[in-house]
């Protein structure tokens, strides 16, 4: 008998919204995203709102009565956008879709885009979480990285974020070309001089398609990088931050409610040039993306179809998929959360989760499921043996529960 491909949920699990704003001033050489560097003579914001609302339009029967916990205006640089054009935008999904009076509202924005009164309008649209992306405080290593934006800027940039917002992330990046540590403290030191409520810390790898994947630029090793990866945690530690995730630090009430759904395999309705979603219903779990370049996605959205690929996860996707986002966090979830949000019982991947163990990987506890700090450092290994085809066998099929 086959393997059954439509496992569902008995509950479903929190929405979020995404939403794609996929132009940029200039593509980064390290930047394998989904962005694409906006013509001299700019791009038609009306054109693309009008079909973000067709988009949504024709999405609302997959969430329709759901109630939205968060929505994250993504790119792309989302802050080339009119203040106008996000409140649009934002009154459409709200107009369209059950939002939470007290949804966090993030929008991505660029010191290189900075205006006070952009960032006065952002707000007034109803933006109450802004993630800004500084990656460095210092002008070299920012050129290092093909940055449009300076050291001054970023600064003016995270004081009018700290006023202005309620809420607000620093993007930091580290192990960059000719980086040391003392240049990585100072970074931290500046960062840390907006009291920001949220720091994300991303290490600068050299991902395929890239400008610096064909032209690798000089970086630190494997050990500078794993001492830096130390001193960012001693020097946010000290600051009063939990690292809650492999690169998220946060002070106590402010993490970030998106990401964090993701992270525990929620549920999220993605809009836009090439934006993912995951949806569950009572019978499956679907993901779906959308087409990826501007013109096509346009022209995709007025032939009355956005969606690219749609993929229904089967009983053997599930682990991978769960895991892949369970294990970044580093105290884990419950070890129930597998069954509340996959469908399946946990005993589909219990020979799996013992050689994880064994191998010092993941905690030694059956009510969590969570890495070690050896499994933090060796993450991908860890996931990795949760793929369909490393999975221990079981000694009996486990039958798809039932829809309720």
């Amino acid at each position: 008998m086959s393997e059954p491909s439509n496992p569902g949920v008995s509950q479903l699990p929190p929405l979020g919204v995404y939403v794609h704003l996929p132009w940029c001033l200039r593509k980064c050489p390290y930047c394998d995203f989904n962005s694409h560097e906006a013509p001299a003579e700019g791009f038609d914001e009306r054109a693309y709102l009008d079909a973000l609302e067709a988009d949504l339009d024709a999405s609302l029967p997959l969430v329709w009565g759901r109630q939205v916990q968060t929505i994250f205006l993504g790119g792309g640089t989302p802050s080339l956008f009119s203040p106008e054009g996000i409140d649009r935008l934002l009154a459409s999904l709200r107009a369209r879709l059950r939002v939470a009076p007290d949804a966090e509202v993030t929008m991505e924005a660029n010191p290189g885009t900075f205006e006070r009164e952009r960032f006065a309008g952002f707000r007034s649209a109803g933006v109450n979480r802004l993630s800004l992306g500084v990656q460095s405080f210092d002008d070299a290593r920012l050129a290092a990285i093909g940055r449009v934006h300076d050291a001054a800027q970023a600064r003016q940039a995270a004081a009018a974020a700290r006023e202005i917002f309620p809420t607000f992330n620093l993007d930091l990046m580290y192990a960059l070309p000719g980086q040391t540590l003392g240049q990585l403290a100072d970074d931290l030191t500046q960062a840390l001089a907006f009291e920001p409520p949220h720091l994300s810390l991303y290490h600068l790898t050299l991902e395929p398609n890239t400008l610096f994947a064909r032209f690798p630029p000089p970086l630190p090793d494997e050990d500078q990088a794993a001492a830096m990866q130390d001193a960012i945690e001693a020097q946010l530690g000290a600051a009063g931050f939990e690292h809650y995730e492999v690169s998220a630090y946060a002070r106590r009430g402010h993490r970030g409610q998106h990401n964090f759904n993701y992270w525990t395999f929620g549920d999220y309705l993605g809009i836009g040039a090439g934006a993912h979603g995951k949806l569950s219903f009572h019978d499956r779990i679907v993901r779906h993306a959308r087409f990826r370049h501007p013109r096509r996605y346009l022209e995709a959205v007025a032939a009355g179809d956005a969606v690219e690929v749609e993929r229904v996860l089967t009983v053997r996707d599930l682990p991978f998929e769960f895991m892949l986002n369970a294990l970044r966090l580093v105290d884990g979830v419950p070890a129930s959360l597998f069954e509340e949000r996959t469908g399946q019982p946990l005993a589909l991947v219990a020979r799996t989760l013992e050689k994880a163990v064994r191998k010092g990987l993941l905690v030694a506890d059956p009510a969590q499921l969570g890495a070690t700090g050896l499994g933090l450092r060796f993450l991908n290994d860890l996931q990795e043996l949760f793929l369909p085809d490393a999975l221990e066998p079981q000694p009996r099929r486990i039958p798809i529960r039932p829809a309720s």
